[in-house]
């Protein structure tokens, strides 16, 4: 497919790359219009809210793209991956081989005991049984809590790096996924993943 989506969790500023591209067709949630999380599309491409229900969490958006797809975006937001078990608990009749996941799960496996029975192993294995795999872990064949290239850096220290962003797809959809380099924490602690459908 070639197209390009960017999840903002936060108003870019003024010089952020591609901001009036994006800007004019977009969809949002969150607190405030500077705090939140919007699926931002380029001019042709028809997104439209799907509505699904998320009761009092905060921060996902289920998007249906050209009528042949949802995205789902997400920022999991305190108590991280628990907030988001229970999005995807609540949907996940919704959700199918065609569904793209992506955003900032604010988890890994690394730190599963801390979350209980809604940590990120049992996340990402209710995906895998729907089909669904992290686009990162099948370009690299690394393992998860094994990852060598973040997604952040804690309070922008290259030092403190740790991945947890993803994309949940089908392998079958996956063309290419990159992470930008950290020149971007000029803008975020966290670097922007690119993923290419087919």
């Amino acid at each position: 497919m070639g197209l390009v989506w960017y999840l903002y969790l936060s108003e870019p500023p003024a010089d952020y790359p591609y901001a009036e591209t994006f800007s004019a067709k977009h969809l949002w949630t969150g607190e405030s219009k500077s705090r939140g999380l919007g699926v931002f599309a380029k001019a042709g491409v028809k997104i439209s809210e799907n509505y699904w229900p998320k009761y009092v969490l905060r921060n996902f958006l289920s998007v249906r793209v050209q009528e042949s797809f949802d995205l789902i975006a997400v920022w999991a937001c305190n108590p991280y991956i628990e907030e988001y078990c229970i999005y995807q608990s609540i949907n996940l009749d919704r959700i199918t081989e065609t569904s793209v996941i992506i955003g900032d799960l604010n988890s890994n496996s690394i730190w599963d005991r801390a979350h209980g029975m809604r940590n990120h192993t049992r996340v990402v294995k209710e995906l895998e049984q729907k089909g669904l795999h992290s686009a990162y872990h099948l370009m690299t064949g690394e393992k998860s809590g094994k990852e060598t290239s973040p997604t952040f850096y804690l309070h922008r220290h290259l030092d403190k790096g740790f991945h947890i962003d993803y994309c949940f797809l089908a392998p079958s959809r996956l063309r290419k996924i990159s992470i930008l380099d950290n020149t971007w924490t000029s803008y975020s602690d966290h670097l922007p993943l690119l993923v290419e459908l087919e």
